[in-house]
């Protein structure tokens, strides 16, 4: 399943700031950025649902994160 959010990440030096979180929280999951787009989006592709884990786990470390729709 691919989830896709808005995120408020602007660059990669944050993108690799988060790689390890991601990498722990969102195990045997596929994830990555693309910066090019307005929304500066975030697909994510799991097993699990990792809507709320992903969406706290950005909160709380300072970035805004919506979940956008199919």
């Amino acid at each position: 399943m691919i989830s896709v959010f808005k995120t408020s990440v602007t660059n990669t030096t944050e993108i690799e700031t988060l790689k390890p979180l991601f990498d722990r929280h969102l195990e045997n999951a596929k994830w990555n950025f693309d910066l090019a787009d307005c929304d500066n989006i975030l697909r994510i592709d799991s097993q699990k649902e990792i809507a709320e884990i992903t969406i706290n786990l950005l909160q709380d470390n300072g970035y805004k994160c919506e979940e956008l729709p199919d």
